[in-house]
């Protein structure tokens, strides 16, 4: 695990994209958080001019709302990043079962995926040290096999769609973005491992913390 201490949420944002752009070469799969932080990171990302189009889009969690819905984080994802080239985001299929919409897309999933391990995830964390919807209290934190459930989150009273453990354990990249004073005790507490946060670095993948100061504040 890797902790990079930036001095703005600028730089934040203009490291991550930099690395990012690192991490995907040509036909890698890169997995899209929502949030105003990684909003900032997709805006870096289309100011270095690179051809995005040729990275395989998807979402590592999801509100349970349709499609254009303003709190879909894929429409967000859309508008701030896929929409500006001809990339594919690959998004869960809204209807009337939020379980059964996991399931395909965790097919749909693995089918994109390279030797069935995730290339880059981007994520964000919660004040609560909530990642992707990998809520406190919420039953995906104990699913062992599953990459992609259903999770109903008492503390938003919403049903959520979101990447598992196991999927961000195999990840073979995974960037978390922290920014802000309000976030610096669950990030403390991220990086001894105790929030659902700190606990995506218990499995395989390499993973990068890209924080501000302010977020910080706290680690000695």
């Amino acid at each position: 695990m890797k902790l990079v201490v930036h001095s703005s949420a600028e730089d934040v944002a203009a490291a991550a994209a930099e690395r990012i752009s690192t991490l995907t070469a040509p036909g890698a799969t890169l997995g899209l958080a929502g949030g105003s932080t990684p909003a900032a990171t997709y805006g870096a990302m289309l100011r270095l001019g690179r051809d995005w189009s040729n990275v395989e889009y998807w979402l590592s969690d999801e509100r349970w709302v349709p499609p254009d819905h303003d709190r879909s984080n894929g429409r967000m994802a859309v508008e701030q990043l896929t929409g500006h080239f001809t990339g594919k985001l690959h998004r869960p299929r809204w209807g009337d079962d939020a379980e059964r919409s996991a399931r395909d897309y965790e097919t749909t999933l693995s089918g994109i995926w390279r030797d069935g391990r995730p290339d880059v995830v981007l994520l964000g964390m919660g004040d609560d040290g909530h990642t992707a919807s990998l809520f406190p209290g919420t039953p995906a934190l104990v699913e062992q096999e599953r990459w992609f459930v259903a999770n109903y989150v008492d503390s938003q009273s919403e049903m959520r769609l979101t990447a598992t453990y196991p999927l961000l354990w195999a990840a073979r990249h995974v960037i978390f973005l922290v920014v802000g004073e309000g976030k610096a005790e669950a990030l403390r507490d991220s990086m001894e491992g105790r929030s659902p946060a700190g606990r995506v670095g218990e499995g395989e993948s390499e993973v990068e913390w890209h924080v501000d100061k302010a977020a910080a504040s706290l680690i000695s």
